[in-house]
């Protein structure tokens, strides 16, 4: 079977990845959670997470109805290291919602044209109006990390986006958009495992790209970028939720409940949504602690 990128991935974990990571591998049951400083060894039963997941999914239901009727604005924002979990976490939010009040948006590449433009524009294109929630898989917070990282930006216009940044968001919240950002954090050995599995799955090949190849000989510079991003970005108005996702369960559990407390809405159960899981979601501080995993 042809590897893409002819089999950049396996190369990598045969030639170069840290020896920790591939002993780890070698060693790992299919169950088994990677990260050593993760609080949990074993994934979430899948019927436990299905028994969380109904509730959740009933409060989703409740939360659009809500938004559609009194016209409110809800902005989520999934950010995270490569293959955290984002687009499956965006998938089990939407399941049973309709996606002409739950829109997803994930930008490509700027256009010649886009690369020209103040840099905040092309998302203010997608921003929602009444009675929408837009989920940004990915975000203007590309500027922070990935373009820092490849060079795609100089240092100053990182420096011009920070800031801004603030303000842009400050804007977004004053003018009564719900804001809710969450960055999703997964271990290395973790990170590596899910990108073989998505080599070796004709299914899943269209997940991987160049960026996701050179990225895995990036790690520390990601980290850095991550930890000065969310360090500059965290604020009242706009504060980060870091979700560790080593286990997806788990984060997909933490995610939504994060979402749901962050909104006010009709028939809104406090005591079925939960509270999300300290052990794996909080502020910033949570994602110094597994930073280096």
């Amino acid at each position: 079977m042809d590897l893409p990128f002819d089999g950049a991935i396996s190369k990598f974990l045969a030639q170069d990845a840290p020896k920790p990571v591939r002993k780890t591998l070698e060693k790992a049951d299919k169950d088994d959670i990677l990260s050593k400083s993760y609080p949990y060894k074993r994934e979430m039963k899948r019927k436990d997470y299905e028994t969380a997941m109904r509730g959740l999914q009933r409060q989703l239901v409740r939360l659009q109805a809500d938004i559609k009727e009194t016209g409110k604005r809800v902005v989520v924002v999934y950010e995270g290291r490569d293959a955290a979990g984002k687009g499956g976490t965006i998938a089990v939010t939407r399941e049973n919602l309709n996606p002409r009040v739950a829109s997803v948006v994930a930008l490509s590449k700027p256009s010649d044209r886009e690369a020209t433009q103040w840099y905040f524009q092309r998302y203010i294109d997608w921003l929602p109006a009444a009675g929408e929630m837009v989920l940004f898989d990915r975000s203007w917070y590309n500027r922070g990390v990935v373009e820092h990282v490849f060079g795609f930006c100089t240092p100053d216009q990182r420096e011009h986006f920070f800031a801004q940044l603030p303000s842009f968001e400050e804007m977004l919240v004053n003018e009564g958009i719900v804001l809710v950002k969450l960055w999703l954090n997964v271990g290395q050995a973790e990170q590596l495992r899910r990108f073989l599995a998505r080599e070796k799955d004709p299914l899943k090949q269209w997940k991987l790209s160049w960026i996701d190849v050179e990225g895995l000989k990036k790690w520390d510079a990601y980290s850095a970028a991550i930890e000065e991003t969310l360090t500059r970005s965290h604020c009242d108005h706009a504060p980060w939720t870091v979700i560790r996702s080593d286990d997806k369960k788990r984060a997909r559990i933490a995610a939504i409940q994060t979402l749901l407390r962050a909104v006010d809405y009709a028939g809104k159960d406090d005591t079925l949504i939960g509270t999300p899981d300290p052990a794996i979601c909080g502020t910033p501080a949570l994602w110094a602690d597994s930073a280096d995993e």
